[in-house]
């Protein structure tokens, strides 16, 4: 029996893991498929107060921290959650095995929206990506689109500018209206970004005859645009889909800690009415451990 599980090994899950730790409570960190989530994709982290390095870098020296305070990390994921009648709780991991707890903190963090448009799912790992940092390389020297206006797809563009020849992003609307200034000046001084706006997608295709596996993004007004890979940056969704169909969710799939069950905590961008930022994240995740440890505590008198 555990003391807390948290599930997630992003900066949230990371930041409860060290406060539980350091409060010596019997800590297990179920990190699931990726170390980090979202933060350890991140070449340049520039928006975390005191931090000058990437998002991996990052999230090593979390973990490290997290397990001096006597914290356990292991890289497995929840498919299922029981509350027992006894006010604990089991959870299931994807191998089958069940991990027993008094306390439970739920930081599994976001995943991109996925491009519901023809063609996207067939695509998938063959030219069109959900990550710059991951994929960006195979794109050296080439033509690539990027999909989306918010400041995910403006760094993707920005990352992708220094690797790839050119980089049209592509935006529904008339303007980079949510994202940060910063982000749409160093756009605007890129010489080889392309801003299309007011385009939207429909269709992806192979485009025929290409040996060099080129792909065309066929536009709502039928508008043909060659490229060689397409960057999606539309969003995210809550990874919640372990919690069974009466835990209140919001459209997101994120989590209100006001609906939760007594014992179970929320914290990073699984969190309801939430900036999905790193900074965020770790106040979030603080929150939630300092809440957690006052309810074993109360529970153990």
């Amino acid at each position: 029996m555990h003391d807390v599980i948290i599930l997630g090994s992003g900066p949230a899950g990371l930041t409860a893991a060290l406060y539980c730790g350091r409060a010596n409570k019997d800590t297990l960190v179920m990190g699931g498929d990726t170390l980090g989530g979202q933060t350890a994709g991140i070449a340049k982290l520039e928006n975390y107060p005191g931090w000058c390095g990437s998002g991996f870098e990052l999230i090593e020296f979390m973990k490290k921290q997290a397990e001096s305070f006597g914290a356990k990390i292991e890289m497995l994921s929840a498919t299922h959650i029981e509350h027992n009648s006894d006010s604990t709780f089991t959870v299931t991991d994807n191998h089958g095995k069940t991990h027993d707890t008094r306390a439970l903190i739920l930081a599994t963090g976001a995943a991109p929206r996925k491009l519901e448009i023809e063609g996207a799912r067939e695509f998938f790992g063959r030219g069109v990506s959900y990550c710059a940092t991951c994929d960006g390389f195979f794109y050296t020297g080439k033509t690539v689109l990027v999909i989306g206006g918010g400041n995910s797809a403006l760094n993707d563009a920005l990352y992708l500018a220094d690797i790839a020849k050119t980089v049209k992003i592509v935006y529904r609307k008339g303007a980079f209206t949510r994202a940060e200034a910063i982000l749409r000046d160093r756009v605007n001084a890129k010489e080889n970004i392309e801003c299309l706006f007011n385009t939207d997608l429909k269709k992806i295709s192979a485009k025929p005859d290409s040996s060099e596996g080129e792909l065309i993004a066929t536009t709502l007004d039928d508008q043909e645009i060659v490229c060689d890979g397409i960057f999606v940056a539309i969003g995210h969704e809550a990874n919640t889909d372990y919690l069974t169909e009466d835990v209140k969710r919001d459209e997101l799939g994120r989590l209100a800690p006001s609906a939760l069950p007594m014992g179970m905590f929320v914290a990073g961008d699984v969190h309801s009415d939430l900036k999905m930022q790193i900074a965020t994240a770790v106040g979030t995740g603080c929150s939630a451990a300092m809440d957690a440890i006052a309810y074993l505590n109360k529970n153990a008198q």
